[in-house]
């Protein structure tokens, strides 16, 4: 999550989840509401959050994964918005003026696993990065601009029993605030089963990598 002020292929599926977290399927019983609210809390991560409006604001290219976030905000009674930003623009918005979303919240009070996991999905499905081809050597990789919410999200990996590399800067020339960390090879399978995604482009990755992995 972004924590400062800000100005101003869909797939929608039922929301329900598998092993990979596929939010187009209906094998496995729907999140509960404290599960949704801890995956926007974990996507959030990509929003910024404007004050003047006190709404929360995520932006995208494509539409796909904001109308997921769209049916979840619904499902728990939250109203959120969907436009273009600009005629000429691949960029999309969601805005919402949910209240529970904390731009200080801190996952470890989460109360179970469920919503740990939730939570470490939704900021996958923001924050994350996997190989787009499938040529490509995979891996596993998790950024954020601020290192303490990384180092959280490490221990939370670990507790799930998660493996991961050194918390590091690629560059501090090219940006001295961006931190990074990769999944170790020996815990891909554990991620894909346990966290997988709501993100539809990177659930589709996921399962086409899966068997490879």
């Amino acid at each position: 999550m972004r924590n400062k002020a800000s100005g101003t292929d869909n797939q929608q599926g039922s929301l329900r989840t598998t092993r990979l977290g596929d939010p187009s399927e209906t094998t496995r019983r729907p999140p509960t509401h404290n599960e949704i609210r801890a995956y926007i809390q974990g996507a959030a991560h990509d929003g910024t959050f404007n004050r003047y409006n006190q709404r929360v604001r995520i932006a995208q290219k494509g539409t796909a994964w904001l109308r997921i976030l769209q049916k979840l905000l619904q499902r728990i009674g939250c109203t959120s918005w969907v436009y273009r930003e600009g005629k000429d623009r691949d960029v999309f918005v969601l805005e919402t003026q949910a209240k529970f979303v904390d731009f200080m919240f801190d996952p470890q009070r989460l109360n179970t696993r469920s919503e740990r996991v939730a939570y470490i999905r939704g900021f996958f499905d923001a924050e994350g990065g996997i190989p787009r081809s499938k040529y490509s050597r995979f891996y596993i990789q998790l950024v954020q601009n601020n290192k303490r919410k990384l180092i959280v999200i490490k221990k939370l990996l670990d507790q799930l029993h998660i493996k991961t590399g050194v918390i590091h800067n690629p560059s501090k020339r090219v940006d001295p605030d961006y931190w990074r960390m990769f999944v170790r090879a020996e815990s891909w399978k554990v991620f894909v089963q346990t966290i997988g995604s709501w993100h539809p482009r990177k659930y589709k990755i996921l399962q086409a990598r899966w068997k490879m992995i």
